[in-house]
């Protein structure tokens, strides 16, 4: 499995001279928070300050950073730093309306290890989400949930079913999937569509005996929906209150589509606002230290 520290530790070692682009702060509708960060060299670049004009701008002056400190009247440059005080106007063609100060740094060995290691901490404390069954749709919701902020498992009985799977995914090969339920962490995302019915019951009743589970969400039809309710109820010691919590068909029913790459885009975009507001309703009277991400 590569993860993005990897990736960030790949691109601090072969892209040569780096300038860290940062977003210090933000008054209004902005592209980006503040704390967003994205790497610059002079030939590539490695996450995102909100696309548009403005990180146009900001790449182009890490560039010249890069060469040689350069002074015009609207930046204030050192030896290694600038700032760039940008309002999203009509000027630069962005019409957000906020206005955003990016700070510019060259990176030395000091702050290439500060961001490797806030890149470690953020990494580490990721949400996890379980895709149990790597089927058509469990590949396309892999490569969906890939981009997003999470820890990404892909679960299967099946080893060729396991093959083709992102970069950034991690994958498990396991006889009896449900007993990895158990096992995850808590606020873990659970989306179950395996090629057996009788197998997606197992797990899906796994996951909902637990109560603090971000999400458990299960591929079919209602009939096949109903057929687990009875099932559930009866003879797997459910209650009403934990099927209740049961998402399905996943990515909801108001899309008429039933192509895996659509189903998969749906399900993914159901599976992070559910764990946006689970996230939110744990950290309620606490506050949470954010770090600082490099967002490709």
């Amino acid at each position: 499995m590569n993860s993005k520290v990897q990736s960030l530790k790949a691109f601090l070692s072969t892209a040569g001279r780096v300038a860290l682009v940062e977003v210090a702060g933000t008054k209004g509708s902005t592209p980006r928070e503040k704390g967003a960060l994205m790497l610059v060299s002079q030939a590539t670049i490695l996450g995102t300050i909100g696309g548009g004009q403005l990180e146009y701008m900001a790449i182009d002056k890490a560039r010249q950073m890069l060469v040689s400190p350069s002074r015009d009247a609207r930046i204030e440059v050192d030896e290694v730093c600038a700032t760039l005080d940008v309002p999203l106007g009509p000027e630069i063609g962005q019409c957000c309306g906020g206005r955003v100060e990016v700070l510019i740094r060259l990176v030395d060995a000091g702050l290439a290890a500060e961001l490797v290691a806030a890149a470690e901490t953020e990494e580490a404390h990721l949400p996890y989400v379980y895709i149990f069954g790597g089927g058509h749709v469990g590949q396309a919701l892999a490569f969906a949930v890939a981009l997003l902020p999470v820890h990404a498992v892909v679960i299967e009985t099946r080893a060729e079913a396991l093959e083709g799977m992102p970069e950034t995914v991690e994958t498990r090969l396991t006889p009896m999937p449900e007993a990895m339920v158990r096992d995850a962490p808590a606020g873990t995302a659970f989306a179950i569509l395996t090629h057996d019915h009788a197998l997606d019951f197992l797990i899906v009743a796994e996951a909902l005996k637990r109560n603090d589970t971000a999400y458990v969400g299960m591929i079919g039809s209602k009939t096949k929906k109903a057929t687990f309710k009875n099932w559930f109820l009866k003879s797997a010691d459910g209650r009403e209150a934990e099927f209740a919590r049961l998402v399905s068909p996943i990515g909801g029913d108001a899309v008429k589509d039933k192509r895996p790459p659509v189903i998969a885009a749906l399900a993914a975009a159901e599976i992070m606002t559910a764990m946006v507001i689970h996230s939110a309703a744990s950290n309620v009277g606490r506050q949470v230290p954010r770090d600082k991400v490099l967002a490709g």
